[in-house]
């Protein structure tokens, strides 16, 4: 019987200060021309411009990330056959954007000149919540009238695609309640050479986007093998020091971080605002760092270039 594999988290950080995680794909694709008004979001890109998917890996990478999401987010077999993909073809989608995030990061890493002092970035596959799939802005309410069994059969084909791919781990992520992380852990169970993160879209700073309290699922995620991580994303960056303070005393998981750039969306308009004086994510992540935040980064309207100032404020 062959060993169980490490938490791919740890090498980092037993070398660092905390390692950096990508920021948003989605809206760097947007802010760089792209029309993502669509069910699919970023995987329209996959649909039609995968290249350009690649280029903004490694910008992330370039701009310091050590680890980089691959654009499943949004990519599921139910939502690609809506488009007219047969299980194959979305099959075939799945495993292409895997292989634009592991041949981005391997690109990089073959030029030793880009990366001096730095651990070989890690490529986590994204796994987004059902109500990504209904794009109607669910996963920020998690109501979604399904039994737990249905949540299951949903995700079961692109988590068994994904577990059987080249991915370091996958990254369960903007999840809105405790039941679809419960029905992701049963899948991270019957895949038991596989490391998986579990990170939580918030309303507050103290309850997930349902309302239930975020200190049941940090409990519930740290009674399973192999979470590499428990953490906080697709929140408002005010929400982010409660939420760790509630998080540390519950569990000896690695935590981390990666909220939006501060501004509200609207899933009516589909559009994001801003308030003036909005703190910027590399402002906050010494703080979340000392309550215990040891992987940080940033989700929507945060590119590159706020990962590029997060790195070097960070680990400086």
């Amino acid at each position: 019987m062959s060993a169980t594999p490490s938490n791919p988290l740890l090498p980092f950080l037993e070398q660092q200060k905390a390692m950096i995680l990508d920021g948003g794909l989605a809206t760097t694709l947007e802010e760089r021309g792209f029309d993502l008004d669509d069910d699919l979001w970023s995987a329209r890109v996959l649909l039609e411009d995968p290249e350009a998917i690649s280029e903004v890996h490694g910008d992330f990478l370039a701009a310091g990330a050590d680890v980089i999401i691959t654009a499943t987010y949004q990519a599921t077999i139910s939502g690609l056959a809506r488009r007219g993909l047969d299980f194959n073809q979305a099959r075939e989608q799945l495993e292409l954007a895997v292989r634009l995030a592991v041949t981005a990061r391997d690109n990089f890493w073959s030029a030793p000149a880009k990366h001096v002092n730095r651990l070989r970035p890690l490529v986590a596959a994204s796994v987004g919540p059902y109500g990504a799939y209904l794009a109607d802005g669910s996963e920020y309410a998690g109501s979604y009238g399904l039994a737990a069994a249905e949540l299951l059969e949903f995700h079961r084909d692109r988590w068994n695609i994904l577990a059987a791919g080249p991915a370091d781990l996958l990254a369960c992520e903007t999840l809105p309640c405790l039941e679809e992380a419960a029905v992701l852990l049963e899948l991270l169970q019957d895949t038991p050479d596989r490391w998986a993160w579990f990170s939580f879209s918030c309303r507050n700073g103290s309850e997930l986007s349902d309302g239930s309290p975020f200190a049941r699922v940090v409990e519930l995620c740290s009674g399973f093998p192999r979470v590499a991580a428990i953490g906080i994303n697709c929140t408002a960056p005010e929400n982010i020091s409660p939420l760790l303070e509630i998080a540390r005393p519950r569990t000896d998981v690695p935590l981390m971080v990666y909220p939006n750039a501060g501004e509200t969306y609207n899933p009516d308009s589909k559009t994001w605002s801003n308030e003036p004086g909005t703190p910027l994510i590399g402002d906050l992540a010494a703080a979340w760092n000392r309550l215990g935040a040891v992987a940080i980064g940033g989700c929507c309207r945060t590119g590159p270039t706020a990962i590029a100032a997060l790195r070097a404020g960070l680990l400086r």
